[in-house]
């Protein structure tokens, strides 16, 4: 049977629309989900997903609340500053009633995004923002560091430690004073001369690479300060810290304390030998939290400020240097903890969450 041109003219364009259509990525629902559907949605800052930082613990946080509380949660990764606000804007448009940003990039869109859209509950990592639907999710860090202070002049062999950071910003520098004063505490108990290098509490400055993700930068950095001397090292800067880990391991005799999560779990395992310890943002516990408020309709934006009080911080246990620490200086830094959560040792920081 003979088929006429414009029939086959059809049959092929016909062909082609179904080919392109499954080309195309199907958007997402706009309609508001209901309680037995409630669904979230996450947005990272431009420093991706495996960061071993805070994105990746948040998103930890957000599917163990996928499981935890029956919803759905989807994760939307900024590779550059330019996707931040389209991807906010994606969200959002998602129908979901929680939207979830990490770090202080995203707090241009955020905003921007709660007030056009008043219904959803949305929070933010590492920032303080004051709107009525945006929950600032923050960390008192400072409380964590001065354990690690401490901890850091206990078991230094040459007396020096150090610290540095990616940039001089409240939730770095939040780290970096709560370490110093750690470190001249332990002086003052022990009547020793450790030195802290890298960061001025007074002034408020000290030695930053510029950048959270440029591994080489951390290593430059860290063989510097070990070539001053420095045993311990803590670097605030992301996976810039990835570098200052393999300056330390190639050293040989030199320790890292790790941030945010713990370094034990998240770094490629080369690195256990050298980690002392890692001063935790439990950002995981607390997402769980907020999104439970959210899906309970019990969401408010008084911030959640983690402490070392309601767990919302701390240092992770000492893994393979357990044995370097002894149980005397163990012993003095579990004491230091209930001191600082009773109040008895206030930690103080000009960055420190309000």
């Amino acid at each position: 049977m003979r088929i006429s041109t414009s029939v086959r003219s059809l049959a092929v364009l016909g062909a082609a629309l179904i080919v392109l259509s499954g080309c195309a990525t199907a958007p997402e629902k706009t309609t508001a989900p209901t309680a037995s559907n409630f669904c979230a949605r996450m947005v990272t800052n431009s420093g991706g997903l495996q960061d071993r930082s805070f994105n990746q613990a948040s998103w930890a946080g957000l599917q163990s609340a996928e499981k935890s509380l029956n919803i759905s949660a989807k994760v939307l990764v900024s590779n550059a500053e330019t996707d931040l606000e389209p991807n906010v804007e994606q969200a959002v448009a998602s129908g979901c009633k929680f939207v979830l940003t990490v770090g202080y990039e995203l707090t241009p869109a955020v905003t921007k995004a709660a007030k056009a859209n008043p219904n959803t509950d949305f929070s933010i990592v590492d920032d303080t923002v004051d709107a009525p639907n945006i929950k600032p999710i923050v960390f008192d860090t400072a409380q964590a560091a001065y354990l690690a202070g401490y901890l850091a002049a206990g078991v230094s062999k040459t007396g020096k430690v150090a610290t540095f950071g990616g940039g001089n910003q409240p939730p770095v520098t939040l780290f970096m004073d709560g370490f110093v004063d750690g470190v001249a505490h332990y002086n003052e108990i022990h009547g020793t001369k450790v030195q802290a290098i890298g960061w001025s509490k007074q002034k408020q400055d000290g030695l930053f690479t510029g950048d959270f993700e440029d591994t080489g930068k951390g290593l430059t950095v860290t063989q510097g300060l070990i070539d001053q001397g420095a045993d311990v090292i803590l670097p605030v800067a992301g996976q810039v810290g990835e570098g200052a880990a393999a300056a330390a391991l190639q050293a040989g005799n030199v320790s890292l304390i790790w941030v945010d999560s713990d370094g034990y779990e998240t770094l490629p395992a080369e690195y256990r030998p050298i980690l002392l310890t890692s001063v935790e943002k439990r950002t995981g516990d607390a997402v769980v939290k907020i999104v439970g408020e959210s899906k309970k309709n019990t969401f408010t934006n008084t911030p959640y400020v983690g402490t070392l009080k309601n767990g919302g911080v701390g240092i992770s246990g000492y893994h393979d240097m357990a044995s370097k620490v002894s149980p005397a200086l163990q012993a003095e830094v579990k004491k230091l903890k209930a001191d600082i959560v009773a109040g008895t040792i206030t930690v103080t920081s000009p960055s420190a969450p309000k």
